[in-house]
This record gives structure tokens, sequence and C-alpha cells, in this order.
């Protein structure tokens, strides 16, 4: 997207495609009309670490295109996401949270309002992998970094990046931070590890976007029929702005929640 002229860069974040009303939830209907509201508008998807390069360099970011990204690696990225990218040829970015995914896959609590969801499992992974989804890390344990002592970070963030390499057979360039959170401290592995990490900020990318502290569009503003076809609109950098300052304070006063 492009406002004022300057080159803008829309990331979007979801985390699980579910019927649920906690704030990480997508209902998959929604997801699926909005996939091909997107596609018959001649949107494209663009990847990641490439996009955030161009922005970096000053490089224009094509017409009708965005980022797609999800959060934790949820089984719904694999059950109700990934046939819709398929279908219209859409590429994503999935951040994996690597405490329970194994070969078995657990269950991990997301966050203190939703209930517990299973995670990907590497047979998924891989063929998703096969068919153009990139995938990133996420830490382990899903840890606020900021909390934890500088080794147990650099555990965090590297450790899983490995995992995710061996995994794949595949370098992992992009790094999310878990619930957004980071300090100095991530933010240098990141720089030093990644080629890009994104957070939570809420705002479009633009070339003055730290590449290393990337803003994204929390798919909890667009999980309706009338503020999904926003992401088509040259009016969503406005809305964007405007839910982000009540957002911001929301957060101030009270916790983390959208």
């Amino acid at each position: 997207m492009k406002d004022r002229g300057a080159p803008r860069l829309t990331v979007v974040t979801f985390h699980a495609i579910e019927e649920a009303a906690a704030p990480i939830f997508f209902p998959p209907d929604l997801f699926r009309r909005g996939l091909a509201r997107l596609a018959a508008a001649g949107f494209t998807t663009l990847d990641l670490a490439a996009a955030a390069q161009c922005l970096a360099c000053g490089e224009p970011i094509p017409e009708r295109s965005l980022v797609l990204t999800f959060d934790d690696g949820f089984r719904s990225v694999y059950t109700e996401a990934f046939p819709a990218l398929r279908q219209h040829g859409f590429s994503a970015t999935v951040f994996l949270r690597l405490d329970a995914t194994d070969a078995n896959a657990g269950f991990l609590a997301t966050h203190g309002s939703a209930p517990e969801r299973p995670l990907l499992r590497w047979h998924e992974i891989r063929e998703m992998h096969r068919e153009g989804i990139c995938f990133g890390a996420h830490s382990l344990s899903h840890s606020d970094l900021t909390g934890l002592d500088d080794d147990s970070v650099a555990h965090e963030m590297l450790a899983s990046k490995r995992v995710i390499e061996d995994a794949l057979a595949t370098p992992v360039r992009s790094f999310a931070y878990p619930c957004g959170l980071y300090d100095g401290r991530s933010r240098r592995i990141a720089a030093a590890n990644f080629h890009v990490a994104c957070t939570d900020t809420l705002a479009l990318a633009s070339a003055r976007s730290d590449r290393y502290a990337l803003p994204r569009i929390d798919a909890y503003y667009l999980r309706s029929e009338a503020t999904f076809p926003l992401l088509l609109s040259p009016i969503l950098p406005l809305y964007i702005r405007t839910r982000a300052l009540p957002r911001a304070i929301r957060r101030v006063l009270y916790g983390r929640n959208p």
C-alpha cells in the first residue's frame, strides 16, 4: 500500500484460523472469502524477508501486494489456511513456537483468555514448505524475552532457528518476537542472525521502519465482513492509525489486550 507517496508494506498477522471469541482466532469462512477477494482484485503476496529488504533499500513495493504471516504455528494453519493459500497461489511465513512442535505435536496455552490449541506436526510443516510456505523462528518456549537473562535470550532465539533449519534443510531468515516484546539484546541477536524480525506494533511498514522491529497489522482488526475489505482500500493507512492509538492506550492501562 502507499500513503502520501511513500512506500508502504502491509504485513498481516494471523494466529489460529478457527471460530472462537478470543482475539487470536480468525473465522475460517471469512479467511477463505477474504483471500478470494484479494485474488480477484489482483493482489499478490510477497516474501517477508525480500519485501523488508526492498523497504530498507528504498526499492518500490509492488502495487496490490502484501505479506501474510502466522504466529505460533497452530495446526489450523495447515487444516484451514493452507488449502486457501494454495488455491490462490499465495505465500506466507509461519513463525513456529517449538516447545511442543515435535513428531507428536503437543498442546500449548496461547493467551490467558484462549484455550489450548494443537500445534503443527513436522510432516505438515514439511509439506507446506515444499509448497512454498516459509517458516520463521518464534523462540523455544514463547517466553517474554525481555524478562530473561542474556544466555536464555540467545538460546531461545538461536536454538529455535537451528531446529527449523535442521528439520527443513533451509536457512531460517525471519524471527517474530513472542508477544511482540523485544529489547536491545534481542534486537541485536535478530540483526546478527536473521534478515528481518517482527513485532506486533500496529502499523504499516515503511522505509523508516526498523527491519528488526517490523510493524504488522493484527488480523483481529480485520475479522469482520466490513473490515477485511479495507486491505484492498486506500483508506487502510488511516484505519490502522485510528486503531493504533487507542490500542496503545489500552495496553498502557490494562496490559497487552488488542
